[in-house]
């Protein structure tokens, strides 16, 4: 009997606690054949694409979340949850295999979920990053520049904030993706300015492969210019 590439998993909603099913693709069958510049995947079989089904959307009370939201609830955050989400929401189940068109909704609803709840810029970086990805496998070039815009503040905002302690992205990770996203969106003298800060952390990054892709890109940049 052949093996689909998904499968249903049933997990609890972080908000409500109900139980629901959302759809995820076996390990075994995801093959990335490159990263592009702003770590991208490139997946061989562009119909089996993980991103996306990153996001688990619950039927029941609306809330959109990813593995990296935050297991804590501040006081009042579901009290508010249930206000400015739930109670527009019309019951609606992502569970099934997605478009892109129904992935990028995931995402959005997700990335309100995350305000709501007060997740930091990184979580919501991210989020906005992967619509970016998205919009790019649509062919929509004007859609991936806004929502990289969106991505490059968050991402300067957890810089700032220091939100990568404690998580896998390092802070030499960060700095890149605003240099490279201030690079994708046109804003030059940030790209610049960003990716020496790359190169400058060299002596005390645990990134080598990053550094190496800072400077390709800040000789292209200066070569351009």
């Amino acid at each position: 009997m052949e093996v689909s590439a998904t499968y249903a998993k049933k997990i609890e909603c972080e908000n409500c606690k109900e139980k629901f099913t959302t759809t995820k693709i076996r390990s075994r069958f995801v093959r990335v054949s490159k990263h592009e510049s702003d770590f991208k995947p490139v997946y061989s079989d562009s119909n089996i694409n993980p991103i996306l089904y990153n996001v688990a959307v619950c039927p029941t009370c609306g809330f959109a979340f990813t593995d990296e939201f935050s297991s804590y609830f501040a006081p009042g955050v579901k009290e508010e949850i249930n206000q400015k989400i739930t109670s527009l929401w019309s019951g609606r189940s992502f569970g099934d295999e997605r478009t892109i068109d129904e992935a990028i909704e995931t995402y959005k609803l997700a990335y309100v979920s995350a305000g709501v709840k007060k997740e930091k810029s990184l979580t919501m970086a991210g989020i906005m990053l992967r619509i970016a990805w998205l919009y790019d496998d649509k062919n929509d070039i004007d859609s991936g520049i806004r929502f990289r815009k969106v991505s490059r503040n968050l991402y300067t905002e957890a810089y700032s904030a220091g939100d990568h302690a404690g998580t896998q992205m390092s802070e030499t990770r960060v700095l890149y993706l605003m240099a490279e996203l201030s690079h994708q969106i046109g804003d030059k003298e940030e790209a610049i300015r960003n990716f020496s800060k790359v190169i400058e952390s060299q002596r005390i990054s645990t990134d080598p492969q990053i550094i190496e892709m800072a400077k390709e890109r800040w000789q292209e940049i200066r070569e351009q210019r």
